[in-house]
């Protein structure tokens, strides 16, 4: 029998309350004009303390269950001040509670930033460039992405290019022109739902993207996943071969296939599951959560066109319950995950969805030789500037898609464009919010290492009676 790893309380206390009704009254009472004090104005302990609970709090069921790579995640969180931005997503969302009401609703992405766009397979498996992580997705003000990904973009170009303040500046200011000037199109033109960026049409910038990106499957495959002869997965500190679960992930499989109406004979004639592993190691914010590969068979059956399926445990949405009051719901969990790709990246990866592993909830996505992002590090002063332009475009196209794919029942792009003028002014406030963001943000992160380096996050917040 396995040894149970599960951290045990001290008796008479129990697991602290987490704080998600009161921050949804909190958020719904900035909204209507309440005032009261946010913890985006707390400082000194007060602010250390709400960083610390947070976090805590964000991570219960991982610190709690000691879940692998938990530790590992607070390690890289502490490495520097993007990692930090990358993994405390319900952090940064507490101090936007109720902010933007009047702004225009869009299903937001959650978690923009310079990383999380980059090279997939469409619907034909089709290399296309975009928005690429859907996790945090949930109906929100336009400007709750504009003001993440402008953060994001400062902040990496700072760590990653050494951008000066003026650069940053001009970053930003690419990024939200890049994307008004889209909306602009789109409420022009109509063409949000075929206007995805592919080898053909891509601007200069990210048109490398795809050349890098590709690789032949077989290389793919035999290079990186599978054991000599190609029969499963190899063993290695990445990849965990879990072997004797290949019946539960074929269900899986099915159930998936179901849900989709997947129809792939070209690819995958049976859906027929080979191996399965785990994957240790991979992402920011999501390390520590469970992540599966599954090798489903291809129809050679040599193991030189085999595909792999990716199934990761859904968590609750950083925004939920943050945001502005909204009729438009997206759902919960993997659903929800799934609904914003659908809706994002139209005619998208067809193995997105969402299954039921064990009780708990998973999204799924194809492992593609082709999926990429880009590398930071390639990119000069001047092509910051023209990446994030098209990063703002693509975001544009993503939110243009709530009307026709989304929930939203008002013409989006429009209302934007009205809510984003004068345009000066618009894109001065958004690089003044992101210039008083990045301070806080740096002094949490400050915090926050001290915390580490004293084992604050070694245990969950109790309570005692």
């Amino acid at each position: 029998m396995a040894e149970d790893t599960t951290r045990r309380l001290p008796e008479g206390a129990s697991k602290a309350e987490p704080r998600v009704a009161a921050f949804e009254a909190l958020s719904q009472a900035m909204a209507s004009g309440e005032r009261l004090i946010p913890p985006v104005l707390l400082t000194g302990q007060a602010r250390r303390e709400h960083v610390r609970r947070t976090l805590r709090e964000d991570h219960a069921t991982r610190i709690e269950q000691q879940t692998s790579g938990t530790a590992e995640k607070f390690d890289t969180l502490s490495k520097d001040v993007f990692k930090f931005f990358r993994g405390t997503a319900l952090l940064f969302y507490r101090d936007m509670a109720g902010e933007d009401p009047g702004m225009p609703t869009v299903l937001a992405l959650g978690d923009v930033h310079p990383e999380n766009f980059g090279v997939m397979p469409d619907a034909h498996n089709v290399p296309i460039f975009g928005v690429n992580d859907f996790d945090e997705v949930l109906y929100a003000p336009f400007t709750w992405d504009i003001k993440r990904g402008a953060v994001g973009f400062w902040i990496a170009a700072e760590e990653v290019a050494g951008a000066g303040k003026k650069q940053r500046k001009r970053i930003v200011k690419h990024f939200v022109k890049g994307y008004l000037r889209a909306m602009e199109d789109y409420a022009r033109h109509a063409t949000e739902k075929n206007d995805n960026y592919r080898l053909d049409n891509s601007p200069k910038v990210i048109r490398r993207l795809f050349a890098q990106a590709w690789e032949e499957r077989k290389d793919w495959l035999w290079g990186d996943y599978l054991k000599p002869g190609g029969k499963g997965f190899r063993a290695d500190e990445e990849l965990q071969p879990i072997s004797g679960e290949i019946a539960k992930f074929q269900q899986a499989i099915d159930d998936l296939a179901e849900a989709n109406g997947l129809d792939v004979p070209d690819r995958s004639p049976e859906l027929k599951v080979k191996d399965v592993c785990v994957r240790h190691g991979q992402g920011t914010a999501s390390l520590g959560l469970p992540r599966y590969y599954v090798l489903l068979e291809g129809p050679s059956k040599d193991a030189t066109d085999d595909m792999i399926v990716e199934f990761k445990r859904a968590r609750t949405s950083a925004l939920q319950g943050l945001t502005p009051p909204t009729a438009f719901e997206a759902g919960d969990r993997a659903d929800r995950i799934a609904h914003g790709q659908k809706v994002q990246l139209a005619h998208g990866d067809v193995f997105y969805g969402a299954v039921t592993i064990d009780g708990d909830s998973y999204m799924s996505r194809e492992r593609a030789p082709f999926r990429d992002d880009i590398d930071l590090d390639d990119l000069s002063k001047k092509t910051w500037r023209k990446y994030a332009a098209v990063c703002g475009a693509a975001l544009a196209q993503a939110h243009a898609l709530s009307d026709d794919l989304g929930q939203v029942d008002y013409d989006v792009e429009p209302s934007i464009i009205a809510a984003a003028s004068p345009r000066g002014l618009f894109v001065a406030d958004i690089q003044r919010w992101t210039k008083e963001a990045v301070k806080r943000l740096r002094r949490d992160h400050r915090m926050f290492r001290k915390d580490h380096a004293a084992g604050a996050f070694d245990r969950i917040d109790i309570t005692y009676r």
